[in-house]
């Protein structure tokens, strides 16, 4: 290890986001953070207060920016990696987070072991999207668990949650938005009833590559459909809105 990046290790990065205001610290080589988790992020928008858990935890990096952006908050991260729990472990203590941001290493269909039931007011996830025998897996094995419903399929995700939340609590996802009914099929089978869905295209004039949605615990059956969420603007810049998210400056 390089004992000027103490917290980096050979095949790692530390990567920065919001103007060098927070550090992720991940694989060179292996499974690394995405648009997908920055709207996830924004989108969740936890009360102050809140206890987050994050479930397939990845890097952190969800973590780290609720943590970072809000004070208030208590997170937890449960990622099956060993290896990327371990980074998003260190990416806590690299961002002086660790006493707010706990990371535990399991398995998400053990989660009633692991953590008592309504112990969370937010459950956040990116969970696998793509079917265990669909399309070519990839051959790296964190990019293969990160994507494909291999070690947990969305079900398993959504019953977590489901356990994990205090009545009233709520569920926030983002997933591929061809797979959006199955999402919101298994948030109500789960119990936890959407409420909020998002959108998100590339382009204004393309069709939606994500989804983003929110249920509540409990909640009656009525859902919100918020604004279209456009990336990119005709001549392949971002949107006002995507710059500001990233700039982590959502609300401007």
């Amino acid at each position: 290890m390089d004992p000027r990046k103490p917290h980096r290790k050979e095949n790692e990065t530390v990567d920065r986001l919001f103007d060098g205001r927070l550090a992720v610290i991940q694989s060179r080589t292996g499974y690394r953070f995405s648009l997908d988790a920055l709207l996830l992020a924004d989108f969740a928008a936890p009360e102050k207060n809140a206890r987050v858990v994050d479930l397939g935890a990845g890097n952190g990096v969800v973590a780290l920016i609720l943590a970072a952006r809000d004070p208030s908050l208590k997170l937890t991260g449960l990622e099956i990696q060993p290896a990327m729990a371990r980074r998003a472990a260190r990416g806590a203590a690299l961002n002086g987070l660790s006493e707010r941001v706990a990371i535990v290493e399991g398995d998400v269909r053990a989660a009633r072991r692991l953590f008592p039931a309504a112990g969370f007011d937010v459950v956040v996830s990116n969970p696998p999207y793509r079917r265990a025998a669909s399309g070519r897996t990839n051959p790296d094995p964190e990019k293969r668990v990160a994507r494909h419903e291999i070690a947990a399929a969305l079900a398993d995700f959504v019953g977590a949650g489901a356990h994990l939340l205090r009545r009233g609590g709520r569920m926030a996802v983002v997933y591929p938005a061809a797979r959006a009914v199955d999402l919101l099929y298994q948030m109500r089978e789960g119990g936890i009833e959407p409420k909020r869905l998002r959108l998100v295209h590339s382009y204004a004039d393309s069709g939606a590559v994500l989804a983003l949605a929110e249920g509540t615990k409990g909640g009656r059956s009525e859902i919100e459909i918020l604004p279209a969420l456009v990336v990119y603007t005709k001549d392949r810049k971002y949107t006002v809105e995507a710059k500001n998210i990233l700039a982590g400056e959502p609300d401007l």
